[in-house]
């Protein structure tokens, strides 16, 4: 049995729409898609990857 997945949306994100990322956080990897088109194409990464990328941001 699989669980839907979660999905936020950035806090920098404003509530007028935009371009938004969306992420949704599994054990084994992190889902990220375009907020403007869920049912479209998924980045699946890696929890390491995902920080490492979060951390470059900062």
């Amino acid at each position: 049995m699989s669980t839907a997945l979660q999905w936020v949306k950035s806090t920098y994100s404003s509530s007028e729409g935009g371009q938004c990322v969306e992420v949704a956080t599994a054990p084994d990897v992190i889902h990220i898609r375009d907020s403007k088109r869920p049912e479209g194409t998924t980045l699946q990464v890696s929890p390491t990857t995902w920080t490492t990328f979060t951390t470059a941001l900062k």
